[in-house]
């Protein structure tokens, strides 16, 4: 599974919002997932048993519609020798367009990660779920939880929980035996639980020391062992800086990690959070300075950008707008400009002519476009933190930091 860039994900969610904005008057959207594995004459043959069993729709504009995107589908599998990697998934349908009237729309995505599940299912809207769920954050987190008796070991990839290792422990009950002293039994035991401390730390070391983008670690259990475990020098001292918290759990196994992913949601949402928080606080700390520091915002991003002087690009997810492309009708000139940032009557620099409006396109593709081209990192802030509201409403929901101080500036 390849992690989506920044602009692959804006894009793909640009889509999705398309999408989501159909509505049909009854059931008249198709929305089909192929998984990867599924053979298209399989395909083929569901849609058209689905074919079939709608000439039982009652309304005759319903039936007509749903056959034609039936249709439809059957038309762009012929391209198809088998489903793409990732598999692929079908919106097709007559969506709503005012005044009684429909428009018939088709989309095919193959999308970031595979389907799962052969869907095919009829309604007034596309069912889009799956797919949005892809573009959650595919933050990964190494997961213990553990007591004196069981571990489990695993990773939490977005909302995906792998577990990698269940080990049962030898460690024997504190209780009296026979005729040996309670002092020399208590200290075989800690002799145990220690040589089983350090096998459930080796594992974990093993597991998780070779993820690159670990963000953290999650450590869960009954009782103390879990804060023993994590405070003693068990774990990798590079592991054991990634510790973000331990929770009480009630149980060690598989469905223990679960419920120590559960208990951490608030924590790991408040993660994100606390980053873009802190993006917006470096900038908030450049403009705090006498001298304005290294922060560009305003009409000034445009230039700064293209000149290539900007670092960190700062975006709010809530950004509509667009940027116009002038162009030269009696050259080959053409610019850009942000259409806040109103033209007027500009004149070519190459011939003096006065440029003409060529349309415009969404600024946030040109920003990324942009940003690839000059080496500028580009960050989405979304809006669900205070900072995040302030952004987009003090700044217009973008900004920058410099890499060098303009003279301008």
């Amino acid at each position: 599974m390849v992690e989506l860039t920044s602009k692959e994900r804006y894009e793909f969610n640009k889509q999705l919002d398309e999408i989501e904005e159909c509505h049909g008057r009854g059931t008249e959207l198709i929305s089909l997932y192929v998984p990867p594995g599924r053979q298209i004459f399989e395909v083929a043959n569901h849609l058209r048993s689905e074919y079939s069993q709608s000439s039982n729709i009652k309304s005759k504009t319903t039936r007509k519609n749903v056959t034609a995107a039936i249709e439809s589908i059957l038309n762009k599998l012929k391209y198809f020798k088998k489903p793409p990697e990732n598999g692929m998934v079908f919106f097709v349908g007559h969506k709503e367009v005012g005044a009684d009237k429909t428009d018939m729309v088709a989309f095919v995505i193959e999308p970031p990660e595979p389907i799962v599940t052969f869907l095919y299912k009829c309604d007034s809207d596309f069912f889009i779920d799956p797919l949005k769920d892809m573009l959650v954050e595919k933050d990964n987190y190494g997961l213990i939880v553990v007591d004196r008796s069981e571990a489990t070991i695993g990773k939490l990839a977005g909302k995906r929980i792998e577990v990698i290792k269940n080990l049962q422990s030898l460690v024997p009950s504190k209780h009296r035996m026979g005729g040996q002293s309670a002092r020399r039994f208590e200290r075989l035991i800690e002799i145990a639980a220690h040589e089983y401390f350090k096998k459930v730390a080796k594992i974990a070391n093993e597991a998780f020391l070779s993820e690159k983008d670990l963000e953290g670690i999650l450590i869960g259990g009954p009782g103390a062992t879990k804060d023993f475990f994590a405070e003693k020098d068990y774990l990798n001292h590079e592991l054991k800086k990634k510790i973000i918290d331990t929770f009480d759990t009630g149980y060690t196994d598989e469905y223990g990690l679960r419920e120590l992913v559960d208990k951490a949601q608030k924590t790991l949402s408040g993660l994100e959070l606390m980053r873009e928080k802190s993006l917006v606080q470096k900038l908030m700390d450049e403009i705090r300075k006498s001298d304005g520091g290294l922060a560009t915002y305003g009409p000034q991003v445009e230039k700064a950008l293209e000149m290539g002087a900007i670092d960190l690009l700062l975006v709010s997810e809530g950004l509509s707008k667009s940027v116009v492309t002038m162009t030269c009708p009696d050259c080959d000139f053409s610019k850009n400009v942000f259409a806040d940032n109103s033209p007027g009557n500009d004149s070519c620099p190459e011939c003096g002519s006065s440029l003409k409006d060529g349309g415009e396109n969404d600024l946030v593709d040109y920003l990324f476009d942009q940003a690839e081209k000059v080496g500028t990192k580009i960050e989405m802030i979304s809006q669900e933190s205070e900072e995040g509201q302030l952004f987009l409403k003090t700044f217009g929901g973008l900004a920058g930091i410099l890499r060098f101080k303009l003279p301008q500036q």
